[in-house]
């Protein structure tokens, strides 16, 4: 197995992100162990280095060569996240200093020298034991950023982002004020596509069940009015313009309940960008602005207040 391929190996069953396993942050932990081709682990040694070192080592060993402006790319992809693991330490310079310098831990030595050895297994198994690996600390770090949002009365998260934030709102200042004790029969997030699908209802109420790419964001309805609230959570694409609305009623030929056609905004800026392609007879929702609607079909509601 060739060095690099023997790194990886190493990198991956200390639970290290296939993101870390890549070419470059393998021959970052060989310079950093100085470990050649013809060496055996069992010789790393950990040595202060810096990057600069850590370059030049790559292409004296392995004649793979990365530019000197590359440090910064190698810091933040590769020994930033080495920290994180516990696997490298610095020696506490500061980071512009020409003195700045890395090593690999004591522990993270011991357990790559055994690497090839019947005592790999105890050595990797010690040192996750007393280390939260990274797999574990960025997949916490998701969970943390992501947000929370009741939907029929059950707990879900959305995916961190814009758009999810906006769908957010839509869910739990929109409905409340403008769809009361609606029920949500689909939502979508940024990475679970179909958080929410009633696909029993949709179909009940005669909703033809489609691809992901064509379902309205957020699909609400409220038995007592019968109407069915279609809405778009527009952050950079897809308000109601007049194609959306072609599509949605084609999908919706055989559903008899009244159809209502929102497009959500974050801000009013949003909405500015957006105000001269959306369609006539749909209404506007600015989350920055939750106890008002923008109607764009004046004859159902012009008259004296």
């Amino acid at each position: 197995m060739k060095r690099i391929e023997e790194a990886r190996d190493i990198l991956k069953e200390l639970q290290v992100p296939v993101k870390q396993q890549s070419d470059m942050c393998c021959y970052v932990l060989l310079a950093m162990a100085q470990i050649n081709k013809k060496q055996a682990w069992s010789e790393a040694t950990n040595n202060w280095i810096r990057i600069h070192d850590i370059i030049g080592y790559i292409k004296e060993q392995y004649d793979v060569e990365y530019a000197e402006n590359s440090r910064e790319t190698i810091r933040k992809q590769a020994l930033h996240h080495y920290r994180n693991a516990a696997f490298i330490e610095d020696n506490g310079k500061a980071t512009n200093s020409p003195n700045y310098r890395y090593r690999l831990t004591d522990e993270m030595l011991a357990v790559i020298q055994t690497y090839g050895t019947v005592w790999w297994q105890s050595e990797k198994e010690a040192f996750l034991s007393n280390h939260e690996s990274l797999v574990s600390q960025y997949s916490s770090k998701r969970e943390l950023r992501k947000m929370p949002v009741r939907i029929n009365g059950i707990d879900f998260t959305f995916s961190p982002g814009k758009h999810n934030q906006l769908q957010k709102a839509i869910i739990e200042e929109f409905a409340p004020r403008f769809a009361p004790n609606a029920e949500c029969l689909y939502v979508g997030d940024t990475t679970e596509k179909d958080l929410v699908k009633n696909i029993e209802k949709l179909k009940e109420l005669g909703f033809e069940i489609t691809l992901h790419d064509k379902m309205p964001d957020v699909v609400l309805y409220s038995e007592e009015r019968n109407w069915i609230y279609f809405i778009e959570s527009v952050t950079s694409v897809g308000p109601m313009d007049p194609k959306r609305i072609i599509e949605i009623n084609e999908m919706t030929a055989d559903i008899s309940s009244g159809k209502i056609f929102v497009t959500a905004f974050l801000d009013f800026k949003t909405f500015k960008k957006f105000s001269e392609t959306l369609a006539w007879e749909t209404e506007v929702w600015i989350a920055d602005m939750p106890d008002h609607m923008i109607h764009l079909n004046g004859d159902k509601f012009l008259g004296p207040r």
